[in-house]
């Protein structure tokens, strides 16, 4: 409890700290904007080739780990996109729905490491970075897909799809980062340390884009939306992945990685992206923050049963 819950703290912090620049020092939306573009566009692709790089993929069973992992995301897309249309007659509109998907599919790739690396060291850490490697590239595909489809207010072609997708600059950063891990290409030393100081400061400044964009009123009066953002990805996600990690055989520590990715939090780069492709970026700021409190409760229960 008190790892997950120190590695969850700091997030909530510069959430918060976000909440507090936007209605203080940094009061325009320019000065936001900018930040956004440099996060989605520069820091966090760059922490994503990083960690990629750096994974040792050999000492994971990593068709167990994977499998479930993405399995579960998959099922989870999947159910989102089935509920489409009674969420729909429930009053949730197309950018809203987006953010609901998001919230429900995507992970917190710097509380996920963090809790691995406390909890299991360097074998930990591999193994969720296996995880990075399953579930990032398939969840971006289908985020911006749904982002492309129900938060525009004119349906775009396929073309205009598959554009967007392959402009995503998370996707092309997952790419380049296993292509090099697979390849061994040798990178300088130069390479390594500017990679790090940029992707280490990409959590912060996300978390603090984030912050920004908070509704707090929306904290006490949770919309439909957001409550069911926050039963999908903390309590549905973890008993799909959980159930798959068993069918795939996996125990003790392999069990516990996959419960850890998947209980964290939606990922807070997910926000940048609705902001960037016309979402409902307000209340998945809602989500994030809701399933960032709630998962110091849950995540816990989660890790304690695959243990």
């Amino acid at each position: 409890m008190a790892v997950v819950i120190a590695a969850l703290l700091p997030v909530f912090i510069l959430i918060v700290l976000g909440v507090v620049l936007k209605r203080s020092l940094m009061r325009l939306d320019t000065q936001w904007h900018g930040l956004e573009r440099l996060t989605y566009f520069v820091l966090f692709p760059m922490l994503l080739i990083q960690t990629l790089v750096k994974a040792d993929l050999s000492r994971v069973p990593v068709a167990g780990v994977g499998g479930a992992l993405l399995l579960s995301a998959l099922a989870m897309s999947l159910l989102c996109l089935a509920l489409r249309p009674a969420l729909a007659r429930l009053g949730i509109d197309g950018p809203a729905f987006t953010s609901i998907f998001q919230g429900a599919t995507r992970w917190q790739t710097f509380v996920a490491l963090s809790i691995a690396a406390n909890l299991f060291g360097d074998v930990g850490l591999a193994l969720a970075s296996v995880a990075m490697v399953a579930i990032i590239p398939l969840v971006n595909v289908f985020s911006v897909s749904v982002l492309a489809r129900y938060a525009s207010p004119e349906k775009q072609s396929s073309r205009a799809i598959v554009v967007t997708l392959v402009r995503n600059p998370l996707i092309w950063a997952c790419i380049i980062g296993l292509t090099v891990n697979v390849t061994h290409l040798p990178l300088p030393r130069l390479w390594h340390e500017v990679a790090d100081a940029l992707g280490s400061s990409s959590l912060a400044i996300g978390l603090l884009v984030t912050g920004a964009g908070l509704h707090l009123e929306g904290l006490f009066r949770p919309s439909l939306g957001a409550a069911v953002g926050v039963v999908f990805k903390l309590l549905l996600m973890p008993a799909l992945a959980m159930g798959l990690g068993l069918w795939f055989g996996l125990s003790g520590n392999s069990l516990a990685i996959v419960a850890i990715c998947s209980a964290v939090p939606t990922s807070s780069s997910a926000y940048v992206l609705a902001r960037q492709m016309g979402g409902d970026a307000p209340l998945l700021a809602q989500i994030i923050t809701l399933q960032t409190i709630l998962a110091a409760i849950t995540m816990p229960i989660a890790i304690a049963i695959a243990a």
